[in-house]
């Protein structure tokens, strides 16, 4: 009888309730792991426990409590946080340097040029010497206009050669003739009509136009861009998120494999899935990269961008030695318009000072130097490179970020895959929070997108616009360049102004079908329900 006795009470032992499997495994490692993140080890158990706690991490022996699980997970969402952030500011500085490097290249070019003032419009005589200030105010007006300032350049330009017209006028008249403010200005409006600079102005500043918007365009673009990279890496990922973050880095912790890395496409796919709003930049990031290329290309275009700066006062003088070959007949015709100033008899104005050919450059004979070309092909040459590569930071940012937390391609086999250590099945998902309805690792709702990244998406429409407008050599402020994109029919526009925030340009329609049957399930519901009591009250009766 004793082997059957035996055998039954070994029956009884193996039925009987018992330790879990792995009980006695030590979870010093893990508590060494914890303490080192800067938690405390109050409720963090010795040897491993059962997990049917666990809410993140698969169930199964571990050595993280509910507590433990949700620190991690706290955690885990903030280390992603801080490696966004730290990328964008990464790009920021890229984008700041590109700033600086630009800003640079053009204020010293806008200085030396105003610096050779003297030089260029010193043989005019008295034409110079007492209109400095005049001219320096060109120089301040253009820089202020290329720093931001609300100026409208076509009229400071028209300005310009309307007060320099009034001063030749009344510098080449005799000196016993009095010329009144009144008249003065009559004169000054001839400018159109008479051209006296001949086509000087109008040449001078349909190129002024072009290379102060595209250059004021492009800094404002870097600048822009910069601020969206700002506010986008500074959104904080959803509590969906934070748990697929936990379940991807430290779960492996918790269940005692932590030298095994997560695959590959399993991180993708919980980056992509935590990263869709910001993937849903990328069309807009990629046109406005590839605008602000355009731009920096067209300051290259002839006439580039440092003849156009460089040779503005040989322009000025072509100009002005154009008027004094002309005196006489622009002083007859002024006659005609405005009368004749001064006394009867007193004839045509002379130059107060002798007339007398210089040997200064005129603009058609200026060259830059090849110093001054080459180093343009440069500034442009860096500039589009380093825009290139910036060009696909959004949809590569879930790469990068991947890049440091997953197996390399060798691992694929005996990587974490959310569950165990094995190879990862799911497909990976698209960019963009469309492309994430059947993202296996996050939970998201696709019809409502963030609306702090829509509203930066639409900075960048805006910008982009801008940018492309200054191509064309027109300035438009950012509030025209949102009324361009906000389309016809909108309903949005009051009085030619509309609001920044559009929220039918941020709402996702609901193109899926379970999105359709819901809404056509609830209409269902509120039928019934509004027939119910209509109901009762006809089986009262």
């Amino acid at each position: 009888m004793r082997p059957p006795v035996f055998l039954c009470v070994l029956l009884c032992l193996c039925a009987a309730p018992g330790p879990v499997a792995g009980a006695d495994r030590s979870c010093s490692d893990l508590r060494q792991f914890y303490t080192g993140k800067g938690f405390t080890l109050v409720e963090v158990p010795q040897t491993e426990i059962s997990g049917e706690h666990l809410r993140m991490c698969p169930q199964g022996p571990t050595c993280c409590t509910s507590t433990m699980e949700e620190n991690l997970g706290g955690l885990s969402a903030r280390e992603t946080e801080g490696l966004i952030r730290e990328a964008g500011r990464s790009l920021q500085s890229a984008f700041n340097a590109l700033h600086r490097s630009f800003d640079t290249y053009f204020t010293e070019l806008h200085g030396r040029s105003e610096r050779s003032l003297p030089e260029a419009l010193s043989p005019l005589g008295a034409l110079y010497s007492q209109n400095t200030r005049l001219y320096g105010d060109l120089y301040t007006d253009l820089r202020q206009y290329y720093r931001g300032s609300a100026l409208n350049l076509d009229e400071t330009l028209s300005e310009f050669w309307s007060r320099l017209l009034e001063r030749t006028f009344k510098i080449s008249a005799p000196t016993e003739v009095n010329l009144s403010e009144d008249y003065l200005e009559c004169v000054a409006k001839q400018q159109e009509t008479l051209r006296p600079f001949g086509d000087v102005p109008r040449d001078m500043k349909a190129k002024l136009i072009r290379a102060f918007v595209t250059a004021r365009s492009f800094v404002q673009g870097l600048i822009v861009s910069g601020e969206v990279v700002r506010k986008v890496s500074q959104v904080h990922l959803s509590p969906e998120c934070m748990k697929a973050l936990m379940k991807l880095v430290y779960c492996p912790h918790c269940h005692g494999i932590a030298s095994v890395k997560p695959c590959s496409n399993y991180c993708s796919n919980v980056m992509k899935g935590c990263l869709a709003n910001q993937a849903d930049l990328d069309p807009e990031w990629q046109n406005i990269i590839d605008t602000m290329i355009q731009v920096a290309s067209s300051f290259s275009t002839e006439p580039s961008l440092d003849v156009v700066l460089s040779s503005i006062p040989a322009r000025i003088y072509e100009a002005v030695h154009f008027l004094q070959e002309n005196m006489d007949t622009f002083t007859a015709k002024v006659y005609q318009t405005c009368g004749t100033p001064g006394e009867p008899g007193t004839g045509s104005p002379k130059l107060h000072e002798q007339r007398k050919k210089s040997g200064s450059l005129t603009a058609s004979e200026y060259k830059p130097s090849p110093t001054a070309g080459l180093r343009l092909e440069m500034q442009v040459s860096d500039l589009s490179s380093k825009l290139r590569e910036m060009r696909q930071y959004w949809t590569q940012l879930p790469v990068a970020l991947c890049s440091k937390l997953a197996a390399g391609g060798a691992g694929q086999d005996k990587c974490w895959n959310g569950i165990t250590k094995a190879r990862y099945l799911p497909e990976v998902m698209g960019d963009g929070l469309a492309n994430q309805i059947n993202n296996p690792e996050v939970e998201l709702d696709i019809t409502k997108p963030d609306m702090t990244i829509r509203q930066q998406i639409m900075q960048l429409k805006i910008m982009s616009n801008r940018l492309k407008n200054a191509l064309e050599g027109n300035d438009v402020d950012f509030q025209d360049a949102s009324d361009d994109i906000s389309g016809s029919g909108s309903g949005m526009c009051v009085g030619g102004l509309c609001p920044r925030n559009r929220p039918g340009l941020y709402a996702y329609s609901p193109d899926n079908n379970r999105v359709r049957g819901t809404a056509t399930s609830q209409t269902r519901i509120c039928g019934l329900l509004l027939l119910l009591p209509l109901t009762i009250l006809l089986l009262q009766r």
